[in-house]
């Protein structure tokens, strides 16, 4: 099986992320269970505004889309900016949301069968709120959403330090590390065995 994790930080190339770094720990699970994973940082790519899987001139979405079409578990990894997830992360799911008129092979919606999960850090409120609507989103295009995955990590309220700045011993986000890493793995094993029927839910009725 394979895994996913779209980093959305507003930061590029080597530049440090906190959301990585909690992201990290989650792939150091899924290394465990023998799930093939990788990590995106979506800066990195030319991705356009728009509501199309190609919006051409460029765009550089097609090469993130198959990456998610290949994969079994996509995570969205967001900081807080503002109380709010990363513009980037709304990016994603807008492009996400574009491409949604793709099918599978069964004339479903080709996110159909893939499980989604989220991962917030930052050093102000906004966890449970970002991670509501990240995860809806990934609900509403067709993801399957387990319960508790929703990994985050948010620090004093004002400047202070951020996830890399601490010693990783916080009990609470280690414990929702493991739910979401295992919680994801194992309906993602579930819909791989028993997919999601037809029946009912095809794109063109």
């Amino acid at each position: 099986m394979k895994a996913l994790i779209l980093n959305t930080t507003l930061k590029t190339g080597d530049e440090p992320s906190h959301t990585e770094a909690l992201a990290n720990e989650v792939i150091d699970i899924y290394h465990k269970e023998n799930i093939e994973t990788e990590m995106v940082r979506v800066t990195d790519y030319d991705v356009k505004y728009g509501i199309d899987s190609d919006m051409g001139d460029g765009d550089e979405w097609p090469q993130i889309l198959d990456k998610i079409l290949e994969s079994d578990i996509v995570l969205i990894g967001t900081p807080l900016w503002l109380g709010e997830k990363s513009s980037v992360a709304t990016l994603v799911i807008e492009r996400m949301y574009g491409s949604n008129s793709i099918k599978n092979e069964k004339g479903q919606a080709a996110f159909y069968n893939k499980v989604g999960g989220v991962i917030v850090t930052g050093n102000e409120d906004g966890a449970k709120h970002a991670s509501a609507s990240v995860l809806y989103g990934l609900s509403h295009i067709g993801f399957t959403i387990p319960p508790n995955v929703d990994a985050y990590w948010v620090g004093e309220a004002g400047p202070g330090p951020s996830y890399r700045d601490i010693d990783h011993e916080n009990e609470f986000t280690k414990q929702h590390v493991q739910w979401l890493a295992y919680n994801t793995i194992h309906l993602a094993r579930i819909l791989k065995s028993t997919p999601i029927p037809n029946e009912g839910n095809q794109l063109d009725g």
